[in-house]
């Protein structure tokens, strides 16, 4: 199935269309002065061309407005009222501000010059006698034009530009601005999620707030040091797959692998050489990869996530790991696939991680409608996914008998209690301890499971 990730249809609008909302807009404006008797800021979008409203304009609207709003809370500036305009002849947003009316101009003007989508942004700035504020009475220079960068109204004037070219470039300043802020939000959420994992606690076997788990080479700050340095990376995997939509999923897959191993290599200088998230790189890199491939309003389904990063990684398993003699096995997945068939994530990505979809975000979530925190809910989910997948960090530890025999023990735990108490988990945390286990693959899998949760989350 092919999804647009940019869809700019929408209805065109005529000269009348353009003359009945400047009369609406002026009519408005006035019931507003006349009711407050305060200054206006009025919010609109500097769309070239017929077509003046649509799912991408309407999310850059929105996402300015937002940002206006937020700086009006920082400043602890009142919004008397806002009103809020959607209609074909564009996205318009009226606040009603209990503030200096050249004071506020001047805040406009900041966020139509600093924001990523600010020179599309038009935010005009009315005193409590509906004169508008000017930039040049804040000593500012006229606002640049979006081609050649010199007087947007000489060249207006002029004609100086070609529809085609100032619609080329309204697109492509939308593409730009809506793609970055896409990239910062899936970095940080995937940053947030690995961090989450850390946090929660306890953790049988694994560095968490308490203790260090099996580690003796690492702590809670450690992996705090690895997730700073792989931001980056996460954001590059999204772009990866935003530029390859278009593409076979295989492609995207391709070109996030020499991503992971430039970041493996600086997770190990962020660390010391401690490997911390070489499992993360590859399954939450590949998930992010999985995002950029697919439109923002559909990053909520986790199922199409993880069914795209099944699509991605088909036949990894078989490529790599396929028709190897145990003689020639070099890794611990390569061994554990020759002698036992034990894929491991490899297996667990081309399968579209089913225990996260099964298991992992099933218990964390109801375990959170529930009321319990993310250290109780979070505890349970990673039981649920050791008991229901085969971690082969713990047979690289012990051995598979023991695995199976552990995933055995917390299938029955958890099918009288689900949700263990704290006590109980930190006796499995010093049993762990003991045996020197611990469950790597199972805690990058719920690393996972956050990051769906935040970005259903997001949706709500």
């Amino acid at each position: 199935m092919e999804y647009r990730i940019y869809d700019n249809k929408g209805d065109y609008c005529e000269l009348t269309d353009m003359l009945d909302c400047r009369e609406r807009r002026a009519t408005l404006q006035h019931e507003l002065l006349s009711a407050y008797g305060k200054p206006i800021i009025s919010f609109s979008m500097n769309i070239a061309g017929p077509v003046k409203n649509s799912p991408m304009i309407r999310r850059a609207s929105a996402l300015g407005n937002r940002y206006l709003c937020e700086r009006l809370r920082a400043l602890h500036i009142p919004v008397l009222r806002h009103v809020s305009i959607d209609e074909k002849t564009g996205c318009e947003d009226m606040y009603v501000a209990d503030h200096d009316a050249l004071r506020l101009k001047s805040i406009c003007c900041d966020i139509e010059s600093t924001h990523s989508l600010g020179r599309l942004f038009d935010l005009d700035v009315l005193d409590a006698s509906g004169r508008k504020a000017e930039r040049s009475e804040l000593g500012l220079p006229p606002r640049s034009c979006i081609i050649c960068g010199g007087d947007v109204r000489l060249c207006a004037g002029s004609r100086r530009h070609s529809a085609e070219e100032l619609q080329a470039r309204t697109f492509q300043i939308l593409k730009e601005g809506l793609d970055e802020e896409d990239r910062a939000y899936i970095s940080s959420t995937a940053a947030r999620a690995l961090l989450y994992e850390v946090c929660t606690t306890p953790k049988p076997g694994l560095v968490d707030r308490a203790n260090c788990g099996s580690h003796r080479d690492m702590d809670i700050f450690t992996f705090v040091d690895s997730v700073t340095a792989l931001l980056p990376y996460f954001g590059q995997c999204f772009m990866a797959g935003r530029h390859s939509a278009d593409q076979p999923p295989r492609e995207t897959f391709s070109a996030i692998r020499g991503l992971g191993a430039e970041a493996e290599g600086h997770m190990l200088s962020a660390t010391a050489g401690v490997n911390t998230h070489k499992g993360a790189i590859f399954s939450m890199g590949t998930v992010c990869a999985a995002l950029g491939r697919l439109p923002r309003e559909l990053w909520g389904d986790s199922s199409l996530v993880l069914g795209t990063c099944a699509d991605m990684t088909k036949g990894l398993v078989r490529e790599e790991l396929g028709d190897l003699d145990p003689s020639e096995a070099k890794t611990s997945g390569q061994r554990l696939y020759s002698l036992y068939g034990i894929s491991g994530v490899r297996g667990e990505m081309e399968a579209g991680l089913p225990s996260v979809s099964e298991t992992g975000l099933p218990v964390l979530e109801e375990g959170l409608r529930r009321g319990l925190g993310p250290d109780r809910a979070g505890s349970a989910a990673l039981l649920a996914i050791i008991a229901n997948s085969v971690d082969t960090n713990i047979i690289a530890r012990s051995d598979l008998n023991t695995q199976r025999r552990i995933a055995g023990e917390l299938s029955e735990l958890l099918e009288s209690d689900p949700y263990p108490s704290m006590e109980k988990v930190s006796d499995l945390d010093r049993r762990f301890m003991d045996m020197n286990i611990s469950p790597g693959g199972s805690a990058d899998l719920l690393a996972v499971t956050y990051m769906l949760h935040f970005l259903k989350e997001k949706e709500t």
